[in-house]
């Protein structure tokens, strides 16, 4: 046991930690694992590797994404702000590396080559961006001769570019309604608010128009008789194999069949053989997360912390929305892994960072009386220097 009497680092921690936050996580983490022993061999098999090699490649990532998560949880919301801004420069010479000598996988260049690992630069974008943008408008709010809303929608247009530019429709649209969250949490005028939606419909518009895997999922979304709807067909045809309470782990034989079913469609093998109960409860658990997330934010005094906070909050349920909207055929598919649980190393890392920076802005700090407040209203400028 820790006495709350000491003073160490690892003490104040432990004492200042949103414990059921990182339990949820953890857990999250560990259900990741388990669930790739479900949903990973076939696909190891059907492409030729060892049936475990995904299983054991996702268990290599838990290690430094437990690291990272902890770590993270350990910075204050200072060092939050320098982290993300390192990561964010980073991630974007990435991006551009990645234009030209990335490896091309269905049309796209996302991914890239470093140290004999394949990295995603999009997914460690994410968290760095939303923290940077609330800095920047946390900031123009408390200072106004500070331009953050130009500096905010600059750094979007930057990060939006290059993500078009691979093409990743998915991510940017993700990174938008985030982005555009963050501004109406910040108390955007509602006229503003009607213009950002405008602008949105037009970039939804414009990829529909001139993205031909964007036109084709929609059209597919839209009138499935006018493409292929294999593996959305097949994810429905699992959920309703599992019925209630699943075939069993490992009694599963629809996901045999189902291409991405240890990324994108984890989901519907978890309904297959554990059933709608046990997704349920998953679900439940990404729903934990979300309100926690926004009680705390609702409850910080620091402007910084609050929006931060929201937007990562804001960040990762939008991500699990979506991937579990495409599991149950609700919106045309796109390429979002479930934080946590979908096999990938940078998705895992990048929800670890995620996690680690909610965690952090969520840690409970002292907030100074009023007696403290009386006594720095009557320092002079010059004794406070």
């Amino acid at each position: 046991m820790v006495s709350r009497a000491d003073r160490s680092r690892f003490a104040e921690w432990l004492w200042t930690v949103d414990h059921y936050l990182l339990a949820a996580f953890v857990l999250l983490m560990i259900a990741g694992v388990v669930l790739s022993f479900a949903a990973s061999p076939p696909v190891a098999e059907r492409i030729g590797l060892d049936t475990f090699y995904f299983v054991k490649r996702q268990s290599l990532f838990l290690i430094p994404s437990l690291v990272i998560m902890l770590s993270g949880s350990l910075m204050s919301p200072r060092l939050v702000r320098r982290v993300a801004l390192a990561v964010f420069i980073v991630s974007i010479i990435l991006l551009v590396a990645t234009l030209f000598v990335g490896f091309e996988v269905k049309g796209s260049r996302r991914w890239i080559y470093l140290a004999g690992f394949s990295l995603q630069p999009s997914e460690m974008l994410k968290p760095s961006l939303i923290v940077l943008v609330a800095f920047l408008l946390s900031e123009s709010g408390r200072r106004r001769e500070v331009p953050g809303s130009m500096f905010a929608i600059m750094l979007f247009g930057i990060s939006a570019v290059l993500l078009i530019a691979q093409p990743d429709f998915g991510q940017t649209m993700l990174l938008g309604m985030t982005w555009a969250a963050l501004f109406f949490l910040n108390g955007l005028p509602w006229y503003a608010i009607a213009g950002m939606g405008v602008v949105g419909l037009m970039g939804l518009s414009a990829a529909y128009l001139w993205l031909p895997h964007v036109t084709a999922r929609v059209d597919r979304f839209l009138d499935p008789s006018s493409g292929d709807t294999f593996q959305v067909d097949t994810a429905r045809e699992a959920f309703l194999a599992g019925g209630w309470f699943g075939r069993g782990p490992g009694e599963g034989t629809v996901k045999r069949i189902l291409p991405d079913s240890h990324t994108d469609f984890v989901f519907a093998v978890v309904g297959e053989e554990f059933g709608v109960i046990a997704c349920l409860l998953l679900v439940m658990l990404f729903a934990f997360v979300v309100v926690r997330g926004f009680i705390h934010a609702s409850r910080d005094h620091d402007a910084f912390s609050r929006l931060a906070t929201a937007g990562l909050t804001v960040l990762f349920g939008l991500q699990a929305s979506i991937n579990l909207a495409v599991n149950l055929n609700l919106i045309p598919p796109k390429g979002m892994t479930l934080p946590f649980i979908s096999y990938g190393g940078s998705s895992l890392l990048s929800s670890a960072m995620m996690a680690g920076f909610i965690l952090a802005l969520t840690r409970r700090r002292p907030r100074p009386s009023s007696s403290d407040v009386v006594t720095v209203s009557r320092l002079s400028p010059s004794s406070l220097m």
